[in-house]
């Protein structure tokens, strides 16, 4: 996988999830860093370009998960509300470096565009076909869909900032730290040591 900053440094990262701002409500990952495969980190990269061009840039939430963050999701949320997240015995797409969870931000300001729902939100303002909310808003939204779909992603049903790369079905499930990741290399997915094919196969 490809830590998406060492493609573009103006990539604004802001891993809520390194954080206690996010719907646990305290911080899981030890350190602020976004990875993803080379395809998916290629077409993040095309598309901030794109947005460079209208004064606009991408801001990360989140990439690779491992898979053991992916199964406290599951125990920690409400019935109800584990549309907004993956099962642990299918393994998600961020589990395999394929999902990013992203928003727009403004190059003068640094600030986040406004969208109909805050990222993480359990809500209906989540869905990417949400018709409330402001003009402004539904129009940030649609842009960030146009562009990344264009670019091979996919938006999940539920949440208009997850992303899946087409094909993920390809990669295989990982649940190592992020500060294993920088090691690996294109062989590490014939390796069974670091690459899980199957997510019961996953030790906590």
């Amino acid at each position: 996988m490809i830590e998406l900053i060492t493609l573009d440094a103006t990539l604004k990262l802001d891993i809520k999830y390194a954080t206690a701002d996010n719907f646990i409500g305290r911080q899981v990952y030890s350190e602020a860093r976004a990875f993803l495969q080379p395809a998916a980190a290629e077409g993040v990269v095309r598309v901030h370009d794109l947005l460079g061009e209208k004064g606009l840039g991408l801001v990360i939430y989140d990439g690779y998960r491992p898979w053991s963050i992916t199964k406290l999701f599951w125990e920690t949320v409400s019935e109800e509300d584990r549309i907004f997240v993956a099962d642990p015995a299918e393994g998600s797409k961020h589990n395999r470096g394929c999902a990013v969870d992203l928003g727009i931000y403004d190059l003068s300001t640094g600030e986040a565009v406004p969208m109909p729902s805050e990222f993480d939100e359990f809500t209906e303002r989540a869905s990417p076909v949400y018709t409330g909310g402001t003009l402004k808003e539904r129009q940030n939204r649609d842009l960030l869909r146009q562009l990344m779909e264009s670019s091979g992603f996919t938006v999940n049903e539920n949440e208009w900032w997850h992303f899946d790369l087409t094909g993920w079905e390809q990669y295989p499930i990982y649940d190592i730290a992020f500060s294993e990741v920088s090691t690996l290399t294109e062989s590490v997915n014939a390796s069974r040591g670091s690459a899980l094919k199957d997510p019961r196969e996953c030790l906590v």
